[in-house]
């Protein structure tokens, strides 16, 4: 089996679509010898900011001289992004040799496993065959029947920020999502918990008591953001008792320097639990190394091109809180596409009052929103809309209609801004 034809593979595994629970990832793993068993693991799950603090603590460990695995999902522009080891991509060959081998070893046991769960337990035996230090692995849906948590122990478990997504899967409440995110902690295992509502939080500590597990909570309270703007953000904050000052990361938005914060208070668990040896010098430079492209990522200069993945409200109220922090009041234009299962209404609402001009689009992905429906939606809140099905159509629309001072924001879906991102650059290449 080739590249291609492994990835053929896994999309034809779509059809199983999205089955909660562990039973086929764990007849799966029996035969591929439980490469999971294997693995450091830090697992990180929650609505918003999983793969910046992931990114975070993959860049830290990476610059103190660790190897260190980084599964994330979904992917933007490439399917090998979802794997990496110190910031390098699964190679291609590999992804055909393990699939290949999965294949076998699913046809043996008769199983039929979704796409997340085949790439997952790739990931798990790729990881285990390069001998990875640390994995930094993020939750695909939930948490609790996720195929990720197929891991019977984890170094620590690290909740971000919980808000309402996926109802339909997870729960209508904040408090029953909250409880499948709750999933991923261990029997007496450690908690690391964004500061959140005392719903979600709630939840997480009755969790962590009926597991005799430690709940560290991080808070937010005494951080100065001492300079932001759309390239980089210098901050001082205290993490577990100890002061830092001027650290710099190159994402953007608030929600990315408490995601930093986060980051940091897993490393210091990892430092005191573990005894790494990880200096300050090193977090600085894992901090300003960090990338996680389709967040609020500025990948033109003129017009400024903005690509951000907000598909929820909360996603959605922290691109509106950059805006208003790094445009002083000014209009922008708007490239939008979502997926139908979303708030598509609530993050309207959030979104509309800083455009003037919208184009939307429809995402490649079966769940899609029409571009049109999408633009009877919006047509109550600015006139200047104009709907282009196919992503590249938008993309030309969008930048053949707008000046050099103009402020283009592509956001809705990370199924779409991947795309957008790529017929960029493409179209930055050929001018």
């Amino acid at each position: 089996m080739n590249y291609q034809e492994a990835l053929n593979y896994i999309n034809e595994s779509h059809k199983f679509g999205i089955r909660l629970g562990l039973d086929n990832m764990r007849n799966l793993l029996e035969l591929l010898g439980n490469p999971q068993d294997k693995l450091n693991v830090i697992h990180v799950a929650g609505t918003n900011g999983k793969g910046s603090t992931c990114s975070f603590i993959t860049s830290i460990l990476k610059e103190s001289g660790y190897k260190v695995g980084l599964y994330t999902s979904p992917f933007l522009e490439t399917f090998t992004e979802r794997i990496k080891i110190n910031g390098e991509n699964i190679p291609e060959e590999d992804v055909a040799r393990i699939v290949t081998l999965i294949k076998e070893k699913i046809e043996q046991g008769d199983i039929y496993p979704t796409e997340f769960e085949i790439v997952t337990a790739m990931a798990f035996y790729y990881y285990c065959e390069q001998d990875v230090d640390f994995v930094a692995l993020e939750v695909g849906l939930g948490g609790r029947y996720d195929a990720t948590n197929i891991i019977e122990t984890s170094d620590v478990s690290v909740i971000t920020s919980i808000s309402l997504d996926h109802v339909g899967i997870l729960g209508d409440t904040v408090a029953k999502i909250a409880y499948e995110k709750g999933g991923i902690i261990k029997e007496n295992g450690t908690a690391i918990v964004y500061d959140q509502s005392d719903e979600a939080k709630d939840v997480i500590k009755d969790i962590c008591k009926e597991k005799n597990a430690k709940y560290i909570e991080v808070k937010f309270d005494d951080i100065n953001i001492k300079q932001s703007d759309i390239y980089s953000q210098v901050y001082d904050c205290s993490i577990m008792g100890k002061k830092y000052e001027d650290l710099e990361i190159k994402l953007i938005g608030d929600h990315q320097v408490n995601n930093s914060i986060l980051a940091l208070s897993a490393i210091d668990f990892l430092k005191e639990t573990k005894g790494l040896n990880i200096t300050e010098e090193d977090i600085r430079k894992g901090l300003i190394n960090t990338k996680w492209p389709g967040r609020i990522e500025k990948i033109m200069e003129k017009p400024i091109f903005i690509i951000d993945g907000a598909h929820n409200e909360d996603g959605a109220r922290s691109l509106a809180k950059a805006i208003d922090k790094n445009f002083n009041g000014k209009k922008a234009t708007l490239l939008i596409g979502m997926l139908e299962d979303k708030d598509i209404d609530g993050v309207l609402e959030i979104l509309m009052p800083y455009f003037n001009k919208v184009i939307t689009t429809t995402p490649d992905n079966p769940r899609a929103i029409d571009s049109e429906k999408l633009k009877d939606k919006i047509s109550k809140y600015v006139d200047n809309i104009v709907s282009k099905p196919s992503i590249e159509e938008a993309v030309e629309y969008t930048l053949k209609n707008s000046s050099e001072d103009d402020i283009v924001i592509s956001a809705g879906s990370l199924y779409m801004i991947g795309t957008v991102r790529t017929l960029v650059n493409k179209m930055l290449v050929l001018n």
